[in-house]
């Protein structure tokens, strides 16, 4: 059987397939010749990302299709619930990048708590020429060590989140819908390790109490996050955004930072990808990276190899 990987799939995920019998291709396609693509060269297996946008006309243009796999988490980018009605799997690795994630949210919350997005920016230009004003500058950063971390949506990645601000010495707060109990285990070296238990609050609880605020939900009807809740939060926040464009209220959050209400903010996903807001792009508060939350090395192993086991799984069981 033959595999599209369209938005690609690791080395070892295309070993895996390979070494099992399946030919993996690896072509990109663009977003309007996929179905033709998928027929023309008899697909059974659509791979994609977060680019490929898997909708009903490819469903309904595509009867070979047996699986779609998802490499990572959110699933918004296909018609999941119309593809099993048509009896195709549809697959994805919720756990394969969280901790990757969960990184970066801390890369952000370092770059904004010290400045480095604008010092990055600057030291180029003025270093040579004022150094001692830029140290000036930069020189009233706090530490995370002690502060309270808010965490919104407590899946995976939250808890993945709350795990490295538990070793950091932080308090966790989290709140989630759908989550109330859960143990953080906090892993040290030699085997060492502790258990926290961290009980879900009120998301209102999150808006007074936290210092910072890391969102982790799907993507969702309207804002979970605009002008209102801004109006909750404690004088001089941190807030970042790593989880779905659109959840966030960013001209409510351009004014927030403004009024100095938030401190900074750290965005890896945008309202309008692949277009983000010029006046989000360049607002010197806003230490920005390109959804690249789960593009790390490791991350993108596990997803693969993940994938691979399971196409191999699902497959075998339908040939029994």
């Amino acid at each position: 059987m033959k595999i599209l990987a369209n938005d690609g799939i690791s080395l070892s995920g295309k070993q895996k397939l390979e070494e099992n019998g399946f030919e993996v291709i690896t072509t990109k396609v663009a977003q309007e010749q996929v179905a033709n693509y998928i027929n023309k060269n008899d697909i059974g297996v659509l791979l994609v990302r977060s680019a490929t946008k898997v909708r009903k006309d490819i469903i309904d243009a595509c009867p070979g299709l047996k699986i779609i796999g998802r490499g990572g988490v959110g699933m918004d980018n296909i018609d999941v619930e119309y593809a099993r009605q048509k009896d195709i799997h549809v697959i994805s690795t919720p756990a394969s990048s969280s901790d990757s994630v969960a990184e970066l949210v801390f890369a952000h919350l370092f770059t904004g708590v010290r400045f480095l997005h604008d010092a990055n920016r600057l030291m180029p230009l003025e270093g040579e020429t004022s150094f001692e004003s830029l140290k000036k500058a930069y020189a009233n950063g706090i530490e995370l060590r002690g502060k309270t971390m808010g965490i919104i949506g407590f899946g995976r990645i939250g808890r993945s989140v709350a795990r490295i601000a538990l070793g950091l010495g932080m308090r966790v707060i989290a709140s989630d819908k759908f989550v109330g109990n859960s143990e953080i285990r906090v892993d040290f070296y030699n085997g060492q390790f502790i258990n926290v238990e961290i009980t879900t609050e009120p998301i209102e609880d999150i808006f007074k109490h936290a210092n910072f605020i890391s969102l982790h939900v799907p993507a969702q009807d309207g804002y979970l996050i605009g002008e209102k809740e801004f109006s909750m939060m404690k004088d001089g926040v941190g807030i970042i955004n790593a989880a779905r464009g659109g959840i966030l209220d960013e001209v409510a959050l351009v004014d927030a930072l403004d009024s100095g209400k938030v401190a900074f903010a750290g965005l890896d996903v945008f309202e309008e990808e692949p277009k983000p807001a010029i006046q989000v792009l360049m607002h010197p508060k806003i230490s920005l990276t390109p959804h690249i939350g789960a593009a790390t090395l490791e991350a993108q192993d596990r997803i693969g190899t993940e994938l691979a086991e399971q196409i191999i799984s699902l497959l075998k069981t339908e040939k029994n």
